[in-house]
C-alpha cells in the first residue's frame, strides 16, 4: 500500500510539473525544448562538428531575446551562449572555422548573437571578433551598385537571404561602435543594400521579390534579360522583410533612408497579407505559385512574416491592422503546426530544410526544385523566428 501511495504521488507530481510547463509562455517552452534537443550548442542545425554559422546565431539570438523578457531563463541562456562562444572564439578573439576571405554573408549573422553577449559581458575577445566581422564587410566583394555578393563562391549575385544575414548586424554595429562620417557611411551602405536588391529582384507582375539576382546573368537559373531567379521563395522573402524591420530599429529616426526602406516594406506587406491562407494563416513555399499542385504551406516563412507584421505594427512602420494579420499567422502556427511531444517538449513542423541556387549539385531554382527540398521538424530557420515572434506577441 505504501509503495502504491509513493507511485501515485510521483505520478501526480509529474502531472503537475507537466501542467506547469504547458502553462508557460510559448517562447519559453520552445527555448526549453531546444535546450533539450541541443544540450551542446554545436549540434544546432544537425551539426556534429563545431561551426560558426548563421543558424547558430539565429537560434541563440532568439533565446537571448526570450531570456531578456523572462528573468528565469537568463542564467541558463547566458551559460548556453557562453558554452558556444568559449568553444568557437579563441582568447585572442579569432573565430574558429571562420575565414574572412571566403566572403560569405552567412558568417555575419552570428555576429548579432555575439553583440548581444558582448553587451552583457564585454570581453575584449568578443569585441575583437565583432571587429573582424565588420572588417569583412569593408572589403567584401560587391556588384557595381554597391550591393554585397552573397558569397565569393557565388560571384556577382545578390540573394534576399543575404540582406538579413548582414544588414541588421551592420546597422547595430554602426550604431554602437562607429562615430561621425564612418557611422553615416555605414548607415547609408545598409540602406543601399536593401534598395539595390529591391530594384533587381522586383517582379512587377505580382509585386513580390524573387529569390536572387545575378548581375552577370551567367547562371543557368538567371533570366537572360533581368538576371532574376525564376521564383519567389517564401523564406527568402521572409529573411528580407525581417531584415527591413530590424534595420529600422537601429537606423536613426532622422535618417532619409528610412523612407526608402518603408517604400519597399509597406507595399510588399500589403501584397503579403492578400496571400495569407485564410484558414491556416500561413504562406506557401513558392509564393508566386499559390495552390499549384505540390506547393505547401511552410512554417519558417510564416513565422518570419508574422514577426515582420507584428514588429512593424508595434513600431508604427506598418498600419496597426498588420498586428492582427501577424497574430493570425502566429495563432495558426500554434494551432496547426506545433506538436506536443511525449517528452514534454514542443516541435514546430513543416519547415523547409534548405533551398539555394547554383552550387554543386546544381540548384536550378525551378518550382520542382523548391517543392522537393527536404521538409523537417525543428529546423532552426523556423524555430528562431518562431521564438522571436512569440516574444513579440507575449
Amino acid at each position: 500500500m505504501k509503495l502504491f501511495f509513493i507511485s501515485a504521488l510521483c505520478l501526480l507530481t509529474l502531472e503537475v510539473a507537466q501542467a506547469q510547463e504547458k502553462s508557460e509562455p510559448m517562447s519559453v517552452r520552445m527555448v526549453k525544448s531546444e535546450l533539450v534537443r541541443n544540450p551542446d550548442p554545436k549540434t544546432i542545425d544537425y551539426n556534429v562538428q563545431l561551426k560558426w554559422n548563421y543558424t547558430h546565431g539565429l537560434l541563440i539570438q532568439s533565446m537571448q531575446k526570450c531570456a531578456a523578457k523572462y528573468p528565469s531563463l537568463q542564467a541558463t541562456v547566458a551559460d548556453y551562449t557562453k558554452k558556444y562562444l568559449d568553444a568557437i572564439i579563441n582568447p585572442d578573439g579569432s573565430i574558429n572555422r571562420y575565414k574572412k576571405t571566403n566572403y560569405t554573408l552567412d558568417h555575419i549573422n552570428a555576429g548579432k548573437m555575439l553583440l548581444a553577449a558582448y553587451l552583457l559581458d564585454p570581453q575584449p575577445r568578443y569585441k575583437t571578433a565583432l571587429d573582424t566581422l565588420y572588417s569583412q564587410l569593408l572589403s567584401h566583394p560587391r556588384v557595381a551598385e554597391g550591393g554585397f555578393w552573397h558569397k565569393k563562391a557565388y560571384p556577382h549575385q545578390m540573394w534576399l537571404d543575404g540582406i538579413y544575414m548582414e544588414a541588421p548586424f551592420y546597422a547595430e554595429y554602426a550604431l554602437r561602435f562607429l562615430k561621425g562620417e564612418a557611422q553615416e557611411a555605414a548607415f547609408n551602405d545598409v540602406v543601399n543594400q536593401i534598395m539595390v536588391v529591391a530594384r533587381h529582384t522586383y517582379d512587377p507582375e505580382n509585386g513580390l521579390y524573387r529569390h536572387a539576382w545575378d548581375e552577370a546573368k551567367a547562371q543557368a537559373w538567371a533570366d537572360p534579360k533581368t538576371g532574376q531567379a525564376p521564383h519567389v521563395w517564401g523564406r527568402a522573402l521572409g529573411w528580407y522583410t525581417m531584415a527591413m524591420v530590424d534595420v529600422l530599429g537601429f537606423l536613426p529616426e532622422n535618417h532619409p533612408g528610412r523612407d526608402s526602406i518603408l517604400s519597399v516594406l509597406k507595399p510588399l506587406c500589403e501584397k503579403l497579407r492578400n496571400l495569407q491562407d485564410p484558414v491556416f494563416g500561413a504562406w506557401y513555399q513558392v509564393m508566386d505559385e499559390g495552390q499549384r499542385d505540390g506547393n505547401y504551406l511552410e512554417t519558417s516563412c510564416t513565422a518570419m512574416f508574422a514577426y515582420t507584421f507584428i514588429k512593424g505594427a508595434d513600431n508604427g512602420w506598418l498600419p496597426q491592422e498588420f498586428r492582427t494579420y501577424g497574430l493570425k499567422a502566429y495563432d495558426g502556427l500554434n494551432k496547426y503546426f506545433i506538436r506536443e511531444d511525449k517528452d514534454g517538449t514542443i516541435s514546430l513542423t513543416r519547415i523547409c530544410g534548405v533551398a539555394g541556387l547554383g552550387g554543386t549539385p546544381y540548384r536550378s531554382g525551378t518550382f520542382d526544385y523548391y517543392i522537393h527540398e527536404i521538409v523537417r521538424d525543428n529546423d532552426p530557420k523556423g524555430i528562431g523566428p518562431y521564438i522571436m515572434t512569440a516574444v513579440l506577441v507575449e
